[in-house]
């Protein structure tokens, strides 16, 4: 079956949709097959053109049920859930299905109390510091928060994923052909934390230079494999998959 990776939370606004699209598209990138599902009733579903993963409307109970149902008769795919804010109930079941949880929380001390109460309602999650300050001073304080506050949770807090205004272009209905290198990179390192926690063997690392969409030349070599290397299929998405992009 497929693994899947719920990225989930009480609070709006701490970036649950975006670092659900750079989780599937760091994915995407590593060589794996990925649908990134989208629950949040506050967005809109985006085209699958230009992608490296299948975007998917799950926004009626009827399809996060059938998607779901599907990923669990499918091998070597992922699921990335991307959940909404506010919805308790939404997020138990949610939490329920997935292999992973993962709770983004930004600088702020709302977010981090949030947070707090998510890791012990939710004890199998991880928090992740998102979007996070790339000033050292503004960084170092906001460590500082993390420590004072979240001390007795170090063991469930990810690496950092810095602030980075090119996200934005992974929730744009179309994606350019060629996204910047700052953003692959970042997208991949956050995919590699994601296969750690899942066990996962991955690729590594491909060309920034090549653009998004297309593959490795001919005759261009791969680096070589950071884990043990991950044979990619190329059997098509499961139909109903296809039908929800």
């Amino acid at each position: 079956m497929a693994q899947i990776v719920c990225v989930l939370g009480n609070k709006g606004g701490t970036g649950k949709t975006t670092l659900s699209h750079m989780i599937a598209h760091g994915m995407g990138l590593l060589g794996k097959r990925v649908v990134c599902v989208l629950t949040d009733l506050e967005r809109e579903r985006l085209s699958k053109e230009g992608r490296k993963y299948l975007p998917f409307d799950a926004r009626e109970a009827d399809a996060l049920g059938q998607v779901i149902t599907t990923l669990n008769h499918v091998d070597e795919w992922f699921g990335v859930i991307d959940g909404g804010g506010n919805r308790s109930d939404m997020d138990s079941h949610l939490a329920s299905l997935a292999d992973l949880v993962i709770l983004p929380f930004r600088d702020s001390h709302e977010d981090i109390r949030t947070v707090l109460r998510d890791l012990e309602w939710l004890p199998r999650a991880w928090a992740l510091p998102f979007q996070w300050p790339t000033n050292t001073w503004s960084r170092d304080a906001a460590n500082k928060s993390v420590e004072m506050f979240m001390g007795h949770y170090q063991d469930r807090i990810l690496d950092p994923i810095p602030a980075l205004s090119s996200t934005k272009l992974l929730l744009q209905d179309n994606v350019p052909v060629r996204l910047p290198a700052a953003l692959n990179s970042a997208c991949r390192i956050l995919a590699m934390q994601v296969f750690e926690l899942l066990g996962v063997d991955y690729e590594s690392l491909p060309d920034d230079s090549v653009p998004v969409g297309t593959e490795t030349p001919a005759g261009q070599d791969k680096p070589a494999s950071s884990k043990a290397a991950t044979k990619k299929s190329s059997r098509p998405a499961p139909s109903v998959i296809r039908r929800g992009a």
